[in-house]
């Protein structure tokens, strides 16, 4: 340590006790060597320190700087002193290169117990000692023994040792200027958590004098770094990002050193870390609405993102930490709008087609419940209603332009799996209600498969329902030579079995007899093209023929 090997009593060759009378010698003495160019030693110099040059002006410096009772004091506490015979003892060891018994015998008389008027010198030199070591806990050991020394009522007479007898001190001050010039001398050794950690063993007093010392410069630090991003952001937004980034690191050391110094829970730092946050989230807002509106093409959603989640890190009171959740929150939607957006507009589509089918069936309920025995219900009607329940062509212009391609490029990259289900279910729904040239129409939002297998999905499906359909209701022949269920001289073949030949005994049993062998009829003919030809253009001439 820089104040103990080149301490003014160590160039003047004197311990900090030496009298008034061997003050003077020895300044004569010395000063008389320096003027010879006569090499000047001294019993004091210690061969555990290193080595000291002395020259006239650092002579005469030296001795100057002890004259006042205040400088004697402070630069005492960091040289030895011989009051009694057991530091007499020990400065002979040192002065013969033996510093473990030195520190043996001052460590006898010093630990586990309290400063007395016999050991108060011991303490002051092994805590000199023990700050020229290398090892931070010798280090922590030197200062604790400091600090105990003038934290106790016998302080008082290691300064009357040094200094004047009727000159007085306050220990309180003593001890706030011990501490300075220790950080001056740990300032560029030791981090700021490791120069704390020095003096972990020290009371409340000292412990609050640190925290005031230390909690100055990080938030003044702190302070100045947030005004200067305030000002950047408000000159310049779309870089408010990188003004974030920059601002969360400036003062990530600052931050945990006050947190280690206050805590969470005091208010000073939770004033500062939350002014701090806000600022961090506010280069995300303004970066991020910025980019919105210019259409920039980064990745602002991700990084406003990743600018609100440092500053949720860091937040500690309850109004920012919430500001930051439902930032959050806010952006998370945003990350999924154009997915919500899809979703939405799929979603009512569904919802009123099923209003309507309940509707339909409603009806068609009522209808069964309040109809006379000998009548039926025209269920070939009732599955036209819900077919055309939409107008499927209205849909589909809704579709296109509610939903567009540059809204499917972002939700295909979409991570929110749950959603992208629920999407891929409602585009099914859609097309299962769509005919090909419908389907084509809207053939972008099915993104994740062939559009042309979508519609052979579709359409085999929309056979199988009419198959199932011809099954319950007739018509099963009809239905296989045109192919649909509702093709329109399918439904005239069903009006006419409905309107004439269900009211005719005989009707009633041709209508029996078609649909006891038909089935049969059409499972084997129903992928025969030739037959179905012949069996359509006798059916057309059939209708022809009923039409008059």
């Amino acid at each position: 340590m820089e104040l103990i090997q080149n301490n003014p009593y160590r160039i003047a060759g004197i311990l900090s006790n030496a009298t008034e009378r061997e003050l003077q010698k020895q300044k004569t003495k010395i000063k008389a060597y320096s003027k010879v160019g006569k090499e000047i030693n001294s019993d004091y110099d210690f061969q555990a320190l290193n080595g000291i040059t002395r020259t006239e002006d650092s002579i005469d410096k030296a001795f100057s700087t002890i004259e006042q009772n205040q400088d004697k004091v402070n630069y005492a506490l960091f040289w030895f002193l011989n009051a009694n015979p057991f530091d007499n003892t020990a400065i002979d060891y040192l002065k013969n290169g033996d510093k473990e018994k030195a520190i043996e015998i001052w460590e006898k008389v010093t630990q586990n117990k309290d400063v007395n008027s016999k050991n108060f010198s011991a303490f002051n030199n092994l805590g000199t000692y023990k700050l020229l070591s290398k090892t931070q806990d010798e280090i922590k050991e030197g200062i604790e023994a400091k600090i105990k020394l003038i934290e106790s009522e016998y302080f008082e007479n290691f300064v009357h040792s040094v200094a004047d007898e009727t000159y007085t001190i306050d220990n309180e001050k003593q001890i706030e200027k011990l501490v300075d010039e220790l950080l001056t001398q740990f300032k560029n050794q030791y981090s700021s958590s490791e120069t704390l950690q020095l003096f972990s063993n020290c009371n409340g007093s000292t412990q609050n004098y640190l925290s005031k010392k230390f909690t100055e410069e990080p938030l003044h630090n702190i302070e100045s770094q947030i005004s200067s991003s305030k000002n950047k952001r408000k000159d310049n937004k779309i870089d408010a990002y990188q003004f974030g980034l920059n601002l969360a690191s400036n003062c990530k050391d600052d931050l945990v050193t006050l947190q280690s110094l206050l805590g969470i829970t005091d208010l000073k730092y939770k004033t500062i870390a939350d002014q701090l946050a806000n600022e961090i989230m506010q280069c995300g807002i303004d970066y991020f609405n910025e980019s919105l509106e210019n259409d920039s093409s980064d990745n602002y959603l991700e990084q406003a993102q990743k600018l609100t989640k440092i500053a949720d890190r860091i937040a500690v009171g309850k109004l920012t930490k919430d500001r930051a959740k439902d930032s959050l929150a806010s952006l998370a939607d945003m990350k999924d709008r154009e997915i919500n957006q899809a979703i939405a507009v799929l979603s009512s589509i569904k919802l009123a087609y099923d209003k309507a089918i309940s509707e339909i069936d409603a009806q068609v309920s009522s209808m069964r419940m309040n109809m006379p025995y000998n009548q039926s219900i025209n269920y070939s009607k009732v599955d036209k209603m819900k077919t055309s329940c939409l107008n499927w062509s209205k849909v589909v212009e809704r579709v296109s332009s509610e939903i567009s391609l540059s809204d499917i490029a972002t939700i295909r990259n979409c991570s929110n799996q749950s959603k992208v289900s629920e999407y891929q279910n409602l585009v099914d729904f859609l097309f299962s209600k769509l005919g090909p040239i419908q389907i084509n129409q809207v053939k972008h939002i099915c993104y994740w498969k062939d559009v042309r297998a979508a519609q052979a999905k579709s359409t085999a499906k929309k056979v199988g329902s009419t198959i199932s359909s011809a099954t319950d209701k007739g018509c099963y022949i009809a239905t296989m030579a045109y192919g649909d269920y509702d093709h329109p001289q399918v439904m005239k073949l069903r009006n006419f079995r409905d309107g004439c030949l269900s009211r005719t005994i005989v009707g009633r049993r041709f209508i029996k007899f078609y649909y006891k062998y038909s089935p049969s009829l059409v499972e084997k003919l129903k992928n025969k093209q030739n037959i179905n030809l012949i069996i359509r253009k006798g059916l057309d001439q059939f209708i022809k023929a009923i039409k008059k």
